[in-house]
């Protein structure tokens, strides 16, 4: 590794920038402790009183004292966010997304994540058979959480065979260490048919709910298969039968936990729901929505905030327009009911709803998180779209107006000769732009 770490940008008006530090300066180290990455920077911008070592390009260095306020910031951003290497993953699941995505796509698309860093930085589920004795000493140490971990099964043999590799029944132990240091974590198991489900699934639960309170949250959601499959391990999609007995088992052990401990600890992905035809669970059953990013209570909350939203709108003066929502076919139904109640409010305007089947990855994926821009083209070119097109924040890559398939926004706008709106992922967002 490089001595140090780059500077990229500094903040006007921070610390950095009263010091006269610029972008390409390098940081040695804080008061005198090498900086091995983003946890050690945080970690020791702590301190109130601070002596930093800096390099300039041209080799000089200089050596500064800083008094400031306790957690303040230098305002400085590094070159790499992490300030060292991301670390790929090393297993090879049987059920990993990334093996089933077509050829030709971006690069950055195929890298495996499986870094603890991330977890803490940006919500990454992690399988913790990347974690050395030192990172998991530097987690306790620094105390980050929360550690999201996908568990997948508890039974180490199983769990060796489902991301095959030899180690990953053994890092299992590693939640018992992060637990007996008060460290919080979140689970997640990817189930596969015939494979961690049903007794497996239940002795997983039954095994988890031991690192209660510091195990806050388990989710269980349904594994998502492409068309892209050949040469993969041969994975079977659950039918209704499926999903109504893996709820059966959730709501046993969610009655249990209630009782026991005050939460429901384990939730299903909305996909169960919608596959068993059963109703969404209230927003209370959630504990709070601590595993939204995977999916679950998304549609519940989505839901609850919009209704609310609709409760306070004032029905007066709302212009007539008329709107078109594209959305994935798995929240295409509440998103349609949703519309439905908010044009008894608002009869000027008129809402469709278009659920865009998922081509490009199969019509098995039905997210709209995984909608690509060439299938939105494909299927709403040539139908009257009304005044605007609403599309989900999540369609895009983070910051920027591309779809997942490089696919530009404006490229889209220009084929469909249509504003396009993004809508963030809230119900009172889906109001305002409806409202627009």
């Amino acid at each position: 590794m490089e001595k140090g770490h780059k500077i990229d940008k500094i903040e006007p008006g921070s610390i950095a920038e009263e010091l006269g530090l610029m972008p390409g300066d390098i940081l040695i180290s804080i008061n005198g402790q090498t900086v091995e990455d983003v946890f050690d920077y945080h970690y020791l911008m702590q301190d109130e009183e601070l002596e930093i070592l800096v390099q300039k390009p041209d080799g000089e260095e200089w050596e500064l004292d800083i008094e400031k306020d306790y957690e303040e910031d230098l305002g400085v951003a590094f070159e790499n966010g992490l300030m060292d290497s991301y670390r790929s993953c090393r297993n090879r699941c049987m059920f990993c997304f990334i093996d089933q995505m077509p050829k030709g796509m971006r690069e950055t698309l195929y890298f495996k994540d499986d870094d603890a860093r991330l977890s803490f930085l940006q919500g990454n589920y992690v399988t913790l058979t990347n974690l050395s004795e030192h990172d998991i000493s530097r987690i306790i140490r620094y105390h980050l959480e929360p550690i999201n971990i996908s568990v997948h099964t508890m039974d180490p043999a199983l769990r060796c065979r489902m991301l095959n590799n030899r180690f990953a029944g053994e890092a299992l132990k590693k939640m018992r260490l992060l637990a007996d240091a008060g460290i919080l974590m979140n689970g997640q198991i990817v189930l596969c048919k015939g494979i961690n489900d049903g007794i497996q699934l239940e002795e997983s639960i039954k095994k988890l709910t031991e690192y209660i309170p510091y195990m806050q949250s388990l989710s269980v959601v349904p594994v998502g298969l492409t068309k892209y499959r050949d040469g993969l391990y041969p994975l079977e999609p659950f039918t209704k039968e499926d999903a109504i007995e893996t709820l059966a088992c959730i709501h046993r052990w969610q009655r249990d936990c209630m009782e026991r401990y005050g939460i429901h600890f384990v939730h299903a992905g909305d996909e169960w729901y919608l596959l068993a035809n059963e109703p969404l669970p209230p927003g209370d059953a959630y504990d709070g929505y601590l595993q939204l990013e995977n999916g679950v209570g998304m549609l519940r909350l989505l839901n609850d905030e919009f209704m609310e939203a609709l409760d306070k709108a004032n029905a007066d003066g709302a212009a007539s327009r008329r709107v078109t929502i594209a959305t994935g076919v798995l929240a295409a139904p509440t998103i349609e009911r949703l519309c439905g109640c908010f044009m008894q409010k608002f009869p000027n305007v008129t809402v469709q709803v278009a659920p865009i089947r998922n081509d490009f990855f199969g019509a098995r994926i039905t997210v709209s998180g995984l909608l690509t821009g060439q299938d939105i083209l494909a299927q709403l070119k040539g139908r009257d779209l009304g005044d605007r097109l609403l599309l989900s924040c999540n369609l895009l890559r983070s910051g920027e107006e591309v779809f997942l398939d490089d696919v530009t926004l404006a490229e889209v706008k220009n084929t469909l000769q249509v504003q396009v709106d993004i809508v963030k992922s809230s119900g009172q967002d889906l109001m305002d732009a409806l409202l627009k």
